[in-house]
């Protein structure tokens, strides 16, 4: 039986996964939803001392609970952070780390940082990093409203009622793991990995990755391992709210190993 562990971003919680967690009982599989500390129905948690590091043990101690001797661990958007933290503590258990509409972590970066200096000019950026300035208390992101999620959170394909919920259960955000600078070893690299792009409004696909490794890029280079496997998703941000049946069926299979591979770079 595959074991997943479920870690969801900013503003939400494991009730995020609902859909796409019924979809893979049905499917036999076993699944364990995160939710962050300060987040989902842990938000009276929230304080200024929350970094990073909180949510990296959280996903440990997640993963320690598991009985099954390896897990595949799923990191949405904020969510790879911490993942990718996890896995590098517990890398033996951690049969497979997927990456889902998420960035690459990188050792010493932030996602801020990452923000900053790699996403591409426009409202998506903006509004990340306006986020910082925006706490309150110095500490406390505001939850965004359901018109605000509307306007920006790239919800292509997210029904109505979906939308509701998402911003009735849409908790204020602690701004200190944002913020806070990732320490990983290459071991994270060295792991089995699947990249998972929501091409509806988003910024890469795999034809920009393969574009990004036939470069040289020293820093996608292993992604060219050929246990590193893609898919693309035509829907919005928010997979598990949009297509869930889909996404579902996408992480069974980056579970077995399937998926896109890429070529690595000509050695010149």
């Amino acid at each position: 039986m595959t074991a997943f562990v479920l870690v969801s971003g900013g503003y939400t919680g494991g009730w995020l996964w609902r859909d796409v967690a019924a979809g893979l009982r049905a499917a036999g599989a076993e699944v364990h939803t995160a939710t962050l500390t300060g987040l989902g129905d842990r938000r009276h948690l929230a304080g200024p001392d929350i970094d990073l590091d909180t949510h990296i043990e959280d996903v440990t101690q997640l993963i320690d609970h598991v009985d099954a001797p390896e897990v595949v661990l799923v990191g949405y958007c904020y969510g790879i952070y911490p993942s990718a933290g996890a896995a590098d503590r517990r890398k033996d258990r951690i049969s497979r780390l997927v990456y889902l509409d998420s960035p690459m972590p990188q050792n010493g970066s932030s996602m801020i940082d990452q923000v900053r200096e790699q996403m591409p000019d426009g409202p998506a950026r903006d509004r990340t990093l306006r986020q910082q300035e925006q706490a309150e208390d110095g500490w406390r992101i505001p939850a965004p409203t359901r018109d605000e999620w509307r306007a920006q959170g790239n919800l292509a394909g997210v029904p109505d009622d979906a939308l509701g919920r998402l911003a009735r259960l849409a908790s204020p955000a602690p701004a200190g793991p944002y913020a806070q600078k990732l320490r990983i070893s290459d071991a994270v690299a060295a792991l089995p990995t699947t990249g998972v792009f929501c091409t509806t409004g988003g910024t890469m696909d795999i034809a920009a990755l393969e574009s990004l490794v036939a470069s040289g890029l020293p820093l996608v280079q292993h992604l060219a391992d050929p246990r590193a496997t893609f898919f693309e998703m035509a829907t919005g941000h928010w997979p598990m709210l949009s297509t869930p049946d889909e996404l579902s069926d996408v992480l069974l299979r980056a579970a077995a190993g399937e998926g896109h591979r890429l070529t690595a770079a000509a050695a010149g």
